[in-house]
């Protein structure tokens, strides 16, 4: 048995792993996917690769500019030359913070945990597709709200609490498709290096992804859907014409005809990219006798920082609930 399972590898779940861990609890990651990240995403394709996620971290707060300072001086980070604001972008793509947050960390990849139940009085069972078994004291939930709901309404009113239920299932996301499209190495580039779409029903944003890349061999750009688009195609199943759909409002958006016959494309679709309604507070904590605590970028705000932010307090919520050991600061 361990003392703490965490169910997601993204950023709220490996920052708060990696402070209890550090705080001497014995944790336990299990992640479905098989990379860390989240939606720090990036895909290796054609020789290349690119984010399809979070293009860039924008620091608000003295916390999570510590964090984006700390991955600078390790050369994971790295400012995005002539922009405006500071954005900082990961040449070797945005999932190698994942990567560097969950060193030394106990994770286990392609694990979908498909069932919670009270083991006994003082731990909880879960069970994996797989269909083995494992039991911890506490378990927090790093996954999307409508994710964490699927797995914990089952256990009912009763050993959760309808208030917490009712508060989960309040949380709502919208939905995302990220296309990734290769051009010729002579096409022409425009000035600049993202575009942002207001009230424009099919795209939201445009970026130029292979300026963030050491030694680009050709140009690549990523388009992320506007939320409604995405929510007509949530069910597609086949998403190239939409990619198409949304090259060509690229295309003659920004009076680029060529930006509509690339040379490679591919897709993905984010079915929970944005919180759209997120919980206000950093954590949200079931009324269970045993500790059950959800984090994630959709509690307390929706970026990446709150993610962090997130995950800190997941870890101070569970230190107070197992009391094993003196509080964990969340200014360390």
């Amino acid at each position: 048995m361990t003392d703490i399972a965490i169910i997601g590898a993204g950023m709220a779940g490996l920052i708060c792993a990696q402070r209890l861990t550090d705080a001497g609890y014995s944790v336990l990651v299990l992640e479905k996917s098989r990379g860390f990240g989240g939606r720090l995403a990036t895909r290796r394709l054609h020789g290349t690769w690119a984010d399809h996620g979070a293009c860039y971290l924008q620091p608000q707060g003295e916390l999570f500019a510590n964090l984006v300072q700390s991955l600078c001086d390790r050369h994971i980070l790295e400012a995005w030359q002539d922009q405006p604001q500071p954005r900082y972008i990961a040449p070797a793509g945005m999932s190698s913070i994942g990567k560097f947050l969950a060193q030394g960390l106990p994770v286990q990849l392609n694990q979908r945990v498909t069932a919670i139940h009270p083991h006994c009085a003082n731990s909880w069972c879960l069970t994996l597709e797989s269909t083995a078994q494992l039991t911890a004291t506490a378990i927090v939930l790093a996954i999307p709200a409508p994710q964490a709901l699927a797995l914990l309404a089952p256990l009912g009113e009763n050993i959760v609490g309808k208030a917490f239920l009712d508060n989960l299932t309040s949380v709502e996301f919208d939905p995302c498709i990220s296309a990734i499209a290769g051009y010729p190495p002579t096409s022409p580039l425009p000035p600049g290096k993202e575009w942002k779409f207001t009230d424009e029903p099919v795209l939201g944003w445009m970026g130029l992804d292979s300026s963030k890349r050491p030694h680009p061999q050709q140009p690549v750009f990523v388009l992320q859907s506007s939320a409604n688009f995405a929510q007509l195609h949530l069910d597609t199943p086949d998403l190239q014409p939409v990619a198409q759909e949304m090259l060509q409002t690229a295309a003659h958006s920004l009076g680029l005809p060529w930006l509509a016959t690339p040379d490679w494309i591919q897709v993905h679709r984010w079915r929970y990219a944005f919180p759209s309604r997120p919980w206000p507070h950093p954590v949200l904590s079931a009324q269970s006798p045993l500790p059950l605590v959800c984090c994630g970028d959709w509690c307390g705000g929706n970026l990446t920082e709150d993610a962090m932010m997130s995950g800190i307090a997941a870890s101070v919520e569970i230190n107070h609930y197992l009391r094993q050991l003196p509080d964990i600061s969340i200014f360390t």
